[in-house]
């Protein structure tokens, strides 16, 4: 069979060879229905991009970078599917790099990706989102990127964000609504600014319910399973023990379920117990977990869209974005016994 070219596309919906590049690249200066022909006409002709053809038509490689160091898998699966879309739906390439943040060859890192694989932009995740030193070297390389998730760096770039601090706050009054005054809290990691938000929405919801803040009943957690085993065991221990706890993810939250379970407590009878974030292990224990549903694939689609469509026509106003967060209860809270 005939290879099919974009000369081809070009010639068989009558328009220029420009116009199919741009509807190609999802560029603007395409009205609706020229971009539906063209559209059709790929599907007609069973047309597939070269894509790197167009990168060295373009001087592109048509590859987003995401950097990402994250103890909790799921979270990276769901940004993972999040950006996937994103570029599946503007012919990209995804290419996931994992960082340490701490780790001392950091920015020799990144700059080894770029070196390697030259993505056209980089997408931030938590913790790197606010992390001021990745910030001002994609600056002073002028690379395009984008942060989700977001909370405490101030800068004019691609944002996207949820509400972590009013989410925290629901989930810390829907506990108290249920006669909780004792609730602990299970911070997560220091580094991620969604920590210092969550904390935030947890302590405001005890001062407008004029409930004292305890510090014994906050332990320092960091995302992980194990930590969360950690400050489970602090918290079961204490005397007299907290009615309800509150974990700043689903993974801590559901070692806390794991260990009450072993020392006898019944959840939620004689101990409520709440995530955040709706990850996969919320619906899949038992009792199922209350939780926030924070949108990662959302967030990161938007942000990685907006990242492509900046690069393909610089913006001048920076694109920023805070989409809400959701309650969902489930059975690991109930009526203070």
């Amino acid at each position: 069979m005939k290879k099919v070219t974009i000369n081809s596309v070009a010639s068989h919906a009558g328009v220029s060879k420009k116009t199919v590049s741009r509807v190609l690249n999802n560029e603007p200066n395409v009205s609706a229905s020229t971009r539906e022909k063209v559209l059709n006409t790929f599907k007609e002709l069973n047309y597939s991009p070269s894509p790197i053809a167009r990168g060295l038509a373009q001087n592109r490689s048509f590859i987003i970078g995401c950097i990402y160091d994250n103890p909790s898998k799921s979270y990276i699966t769901r940004v993972q599917t999040g950006a996937l879309a994103a570029c599946q739906e503007n012919n990209y390439n995804l290419l996931i790099h994992p960082c340490e943040l701490r780790g001392e060859a950091l920015i020799e890192n990144i700059q080894q990706l770029f070196q390697t694989s030259r993505p056209d932009g980089i997408v931030l995740t938590p913790p790197f989102s606010d992390f001021a030193e990745v910030v001002e070297f994609l600056k002073s390389k002028n690379i395009p990127y984008a942060r989700v998730a977001s909370a405490t760096l101030k800068d004019d770039s691609i944002t996207v964000r949820s509400n972590d601090e009013q989410g925290a706050f629901e989930i810390t009054q829907h506990l108290i609504e249920l006669g909780h005054k004792q609730i602990a809290f299970i911070k997560g990691h220091p580094d991620h600014s969604a920590t210092a938000q969550r904390f935030k929405g947890y302590l405001r919801a005890l001062a407008q319910n004029n409930i004292e803040f305890k510090d014994e009943l906050v332990e320092e957690g960091n995302f992980s399973y194990h930590s969360g085993v950690d400050s489970a065991r602090s918290i079961l221990d204490l005397s007299p023990r907290p009615t309800a706890v509150f974990a700043s993810n689903d993974y801590m939250a559901a070692a806390v379920l794991k260990l009450a379970s072993q020392r006898k407590l019944n959840v939620p009878d004689d101990i409520s117990i709440a995530g955040f974030d709706n990850a996969p292990i919320a619906r899949h224990i038992w009792p199922g977990l209350t939780t926030i549903a924070q949108p990662v694939e959302e967030m990161t689609k938007q942000a990685v869209t907006q990242l492509i469509s900046h690069i393909s026509q610089p913006q001048e106003e920076p694109y920023q974005l805070t989409l809400e967060a959701e309650l969902i209860t489930r059975e690991s809270t109930a009526k203070i016994n």
